[in-house]
């Protein structure tokens, strides 16, 4: 979240290191579990569902009613992402999606509450790709209500962004409201110091601000975010901001 993508990814591959030393399978599930985690920050589908399903075979193995679920869910959103790129059809579209919402009524079958957020956003994000819009809006309203009991507050920066995506898509006359959110994100990313997520924000609200033809208030909003990180170029979010600010200048 602060802004080191690599460094995230290296620490997290210690954790499974460590975690395989200790012979210690609860640590290793965890351990895995992050790491999956991880990769889905940093939008590697594949990575991310070979350490899901790794969770998963770990969890079924050893009774981890908890890891077994979000690792259910993160392997559902790989799948779904991966899919979302193929262009055959619509064949099996539908499957990751329940898959996902089978993990979530596992989780909270658990009694576990923190990581509900994100875990929700996951499956709206895969709704909104999918056309869904009001199933989508639906599950955000879950991941709002769920924040709200909580008071877990590090992934609500998504919240709004996501928000703000789904009303550009699935909304006749969505900018101003749009605008509102990306803003929000934004505001409660700095708040946070969370480099990650501001960029994330940025390049939303800039995309927008393109489009309504502020070219000049997108590039300098975008670029100040992206100078400042030192690592992850070969991420998705940094790759995308930097393609919107070659469009920008050009």
């Amino acid at each position: 979240m602060l802004g080191y993508p690599d460094q995230a990814l290296a620490r997290s591959q210690e954790g499974i290191t460590l975690a395989q030393q200790l012979t210690h399978p609860f640590s290793v599930a965890f351990a895995l579990n992050w790491t999956a985690i991880v990769h889905r920050f940093r939008r590697e589908e594949q990575e991310t569902r070979q350490r899901a399903e790794a969770v998963i075979v770990l969890s079924r193995e050893h009774g981890f009613a908890q890891r077994l679920a979000t690792g259910t869910i993160l392997q559902g959103w790989a799948l779904a992402q991966q899919r979302s790129k193929l262009t055959q059809g619509s064949e099996g579209r539908e499957e990751p999606i329940v898959q996902m919402s089978q993990g979530l009524a596992a989780f909270r079958a658990t009694g576990a509450e923190v990581g509900g957020p994100q875990y929700l956003t996951l499956l709206a994000e895969t709704l909104g790709k999918k056309g869904e819009a009001e199933a989508a809006f639906h599950v955000l309203a879950e991941a709002f209500a769920a924040r709200h009991k909580s008071g877990e507050r590090w992934w609500e920066a998504e919240l709004y962004r996501l928000k703000g995506e789904l009303l550009l898509a699935c909304t006749a006359e969505p900018h101003a409201e749009a605008e509102v959110c990306f803003q929000q994100a934004l505001d409660i990313a700095r708040r946070q110091q969370a480099k990650s997520l501001e960029l994330r924000a940025a390049t939303s609200l800039s995309r927008l601000w393109q489009h309504q033809g502020k070219r000049q208030e997108a590039r300098q909003l975008l670029a100040e975010v992206y100078r400042w990180f030192t690592e992850g170029f070969d991420t998705a979010d940094l790759q995308e901001a930097r393609v919107l600010l070659d469009e920008l200048s050009s």
